[in-house]
């Protein structure tokens, strides 16, 4: 009774596991591409310090978000980004900065004890994203902080890339505005590098020690004419 069964149950085995096998489908990784930034090789160039750069709090996850035709996200079941996209636009800003710069002293916030930067960067990435029929959007806003504490610049950048509509078509476009975002940066910051060196404060001299005050010496009475009603009379 229970042989010809057999055949069937097996069927059933196989059948769940080619659709446990088509559920599981590999899952790409991405990174941002940072281009092909030029080397710096000036060791005394500008010095900057980039951030902290703060990126919208709904790109802190692995998942790679796409936007759909009414302009809501959803998770992309083919992809996930290789690492943390905070640190990927960071390392990007940084190569791109320098290259644009020629310098070597771009450096990521939090900056050793011993920087003294020339400027600092402020930057806030609001929004960077796309999706299979929606082209890639950055939009991002940046502070320069020269090196007496006063506002040189303050500027909001909203950039747009086209792409083909694959997954690795859209991240390829995200990179491509972030450079394009480091350029524009780049632009800005060059002229900040011929800043007049700070005037030191005038030191106050200490008030010279008061000499001590010399004895004072006793006072003599003035004599003075003694008048008389007297009169001398002469023979």
């Amino acid at each position: 009774m229970t042989a010809p069964r057999l055949p069937l149950f097996l069927m059933l085995a196989g059948l769940l596991g080619l659709a446990g096998c088509a559920t599981h489908q590999p899952v790409s990784l991405y990174q941002l591409d940072s281009g092909n930034p030029a080397q710096p090789a000036q060791s005394a160039g500008m010095a900057v310090l980039l951030g902290p750069v703060v990126v919208a709090d709904y790109l802190q996850r692995e998942t790679l978000l796409q936007r759909q035709d009414d302009g809501s996200l959803q998770g992309s079941v083919d992809g996930r980004w290789a690492g943390s996209l905070s640190s990927d636009i960071n390392q990007l800003m940084l190569r791109q900065v320098a290259g644009h710069l020629d310098s070597q002293r771009v450096v990521l916030s939090p900056a050793p004890t011993s920087f003294s930067p020339d400027v600092q960067v402020l930057l806030t990435i609001t929004r960077l994203d796309s999706g299979a029929s929606q082209p890639a959007i950055l939009d991002a806003q940046w502070r320069l902080i020269d090196r007496r504490g006063q506002v040189r610049d303050n500027r909001i950048v909203h950039l747009q890339e086209q792409h083909a509509g694959s997954t690795a078509s859209q991240v390829q476009a995200q990179g491509v505005l972030l450079q394009r975002l480091a350029e524009q940066l780049s632009v800005t910051l060059k002229p900040l590098a011929n800043q007049p060196p700070i005037a030191e404060a005038p030191r106050k001299q200490a008030p010279a020690p008061a000499k001590p005050a010399a004895p004072e010496k006793p006072k003599i009475p003035m004599a003075s004419p003694i008048r008389t009603d007297m009169e001398v009379f002469r023979f």
